[in-house]
């Protein structure tokens, strides 16, 4: 009896510094990605990867794998560079690798699979995952793009004026979805209003899309200043059409009416010129 509680009193001993350590870097590391917005975008690169590699160290398992997900949604926010992007998707990999995730109704991949899979095909990282749910993933990507492609769509500005965006070819378009209360909308705007009032002798159009109610809407534009046309979407019928599940998310058509270029999230003014020069607008 008394070696048997040796034993298990020893066997605590070596367990629970390991425990705790794990307990501490868990939470550690949820306050690290809470405060990641904070931290100036200059050193918003380092803190992102070693965020990831911290999350590396955790053990196996749902908490884990939680972590690398809401991760893969910041490390899009701004020009974090390749570096961050493909240390926060080889994180998500081997969580997911770690702890595979069954699919949803109808075969649907969870979240994860889908925020790797956009990493993927818009980021130009690479990961070694080989799960049929990152694969479903991709084609489903594939898909929206493809009805993207061929959408149109009617809305009211905030006159009332209605705006149709298949009668804008022999235009370059940016459409781009974003709220008031979207903080990565609100940085990126700036930058949006300067290039559209530079480039709009140009040909460019920027149709800034929201599903807020018209007042808050028009108050808050013009607060900020904000110069491109607003339209609004009530009922989110073309967000959903685009298949925009988190803002801000914009898309560039070329003065033939082609999708050529499209964000995940919030872009810088040098992105924003990088997409537009894929439909021939050059400063």
């Amino acid at each position: 009896m008394f070696s048997s509680r040796r034993t298990l009193l020893l066997t605590l001993a070596l367990l629970t510094p390991t425990t705790l350590l794990a307990q501490v870097s868990e939470s550690s590391i949820t306050k690290q990605i809470q405060t990641l917005r904070s931290v100036p975008d200059a050193q918003r690169p380092a803190a992102t990867i070693k965020t990831a590699m911290d999350i590396r160290t955790l053990p196996a398992g749902l908490p884990k794998l939680k972590l690398a997900y809401g991760l893969s949604h910041l490390v899009t926010e701004g020009d974090q560079g390749h570096d961050a992007l493909q240390a926060v998707a080889t994180t998500l990999a081997l969580s997911l690798a770690e702890s595979p995730q069954p699919a949803k109704d109808g075969g649907v991949p969870p979240g994860p699979y889908l925020s790797l899979a956009s990493l993927v095909r818009y980021e130009g990282v690479t990961v070694e995952l080989n799960d049929p749910l990152l694969a479903k993933a991709g084609e489903i990507l594939a898909a929206n793009d493809a009805d993207v492609a061929k959408a149109d769509f009617t809305l009211k500005d905030l006159h009332g004026k209605k705006v149709t965006l298949s009668e804008l070819r022999g235009k370059i378009v940016l459409v781009n979805f974003w709220a008031t209360w979207c903080p990565p909308c609100r940085k990126e705007m700036p930058d949006l209003d300067v290039i559209y009032t530079h480039f709009q002798p140009q040909g460019l159009v920027v149709l800034s899309i929201s599903d807020e109610e018209m007042f808050k809407v028009g108050s808050f534009v013009t607060q900020a200043n904000y110069h491109p046309p607003v339209l609004l979407d009530p009922g989110r019928k073309v967000a959903t059409q685009f298949h925009v599940e988190g803002i801000p998310k914009s898309f560039v058509f070329d003065r033939e009416g082609k999708l050529v270029g499209q964000s995940i999230d919030q872009m810088t003014q040098h992105q924003f010129l990088v997409m537009l020069a894929q439909a021939g607008l050059h400063p």
